[in-house]
């Protein structure tokens, strides 16, 4: 399956995920010379969903990302747009080639091995186990974790207790199936964008009664996800342990936490990928990439910290950044 041809996506747009898109492309190409799919960076079409134009418009990044051989990829926003903009990894799956396996990408991920090294199986989804108890939050009064996930799986008419991990306590969080939406992946993007776009925007608009009380911005995603990968025959057993979020790519976040954090083979792909001046003069451009890779201050907060002893909390890591003046994103 490793040998399979697929493509990838990553969104780029008139901020800072433009950049990172930039940087995404170039550890790709870096890290993943035999990956012959497509790369795409999609970006969203200025609409009525947006109060300004959110496309990819920086002449030098598109001209970067070209190099890169990067395909440029406009979508529309009929559901989300600037009041949900992590609505657009679903709906930029819409206007992918439909029938050909896709990987999509938060943007602010580095390539750091050979991707083509993945043994992905399309016809069985799979996305980033990285991820914390971060939705739902049971309340007080109730419902609990089981409560909440099986009204929400019978909403759409899904097995529930096939979803389930029995080595996990009842009432934990790790005991129903959740993803960080970071990386994702399936046979056909649309199928999986359709799905995906309906379940995302069923649980945002319909009055469930389990789901009150409940945030769902920015969590929307992250609700929505495991229902559509499980509805495809997906799960936790998707990919090997250790490859993506591990090995071959990294989900950063933010760039701060990057150098704080992140493992020496991270910085080293991270500086090594935006040290030519092709793409080094257009990331100088963004001030805290400028101040952070460019200038060196990303090392002054790589200082602080013994990257085998992290403090527990990522707050704490954020506040002592902020301390010292450094947290720039």
């Amino acid at each position: 399956m490793a040998s399979q041809k697929f493509n990838i996506v990553v969104i780029g747009q008139n901020n800072r995920l433009q950049y990172e898109a930039l940087l995404f492309a170039a550890s790709l190409r870096h890290c993943s010379p035999g990956f012959d799919g497509k790369l795409y960076v999609a970006t969203p079409n200025p609409g009525p969903r947006w109060k300004q134009n959110p496309s990819l418009q920086n002449e030098d990044v598109r001209k970067a990302l070209s190099q890169l051989d990067a395909e440029i990829l406009p979508f529309d926003n009929h559901v989300f747009g600037e009041s949900y903009p992590h609505g657009n990894k679903i709906e930029a799956l819409l206007a992918l080639p439909e029938g050909e396996p896709f990987v999509f990408f938060d943007s602010d991920t580095l390539i750091t091995g050979d991707l083509t090294s993945v043994p992905f199986d399309f016809d069985r989804p799979g996305a980033s186990l990285k991820v914390d108890g971060t939705w739902p939050k049971p309340t007080l009064y109730g419902p609990g974790f089981e409560g909440i996930w099986s009204a929400l799986y019978h909403r759409f008419g899904l097995d529930f207790d096939s979803s389930i991990d029995d080595s996990q306590p009842k009432e934990h969080w790790k005991r129903f199936l959740y993803f960080n939406a970071g990386y994702f992946f399936y046979k056909c993007p649309r199928q999986f964008g359709e799905r995906f776009l309906d379940y995302a925007k069923t649980i945002r608009d319909e009055e469930i009664p389990e789901l009150t009380g409940q945030n769902l911005d920015p969590w929307l995603d992250q609700a929505a996800l495991p229902l559509v990968i499980h509805s495809f025959g997906g799960g936790r057993d998707a990919l090997p342990d250790g490859l993506l979020d591990g090995s071959v790519s990294c989900h950063y976040r933010l760039f701060p936490l990057l150098y704080a954090r992140e493992s020496d083979r991270v910085i080293e792909v991270l500086e090594t990928v935006s040290a030519p001046n092709k793409v080094k003069k257009v990331l100088k451009a963004y001030d805290p990439m400028k101040r952070l890779i460019f200038q060196g201050k990303g090392h002054k907060i790589r200082e602080m910290f013994d990257q085998n002893a992290l403090p527990g909390r990522e707050q704490a890591i954020r506040k002592a950044i902020k301390a010292k003046g450094l947290w720039l994103r």
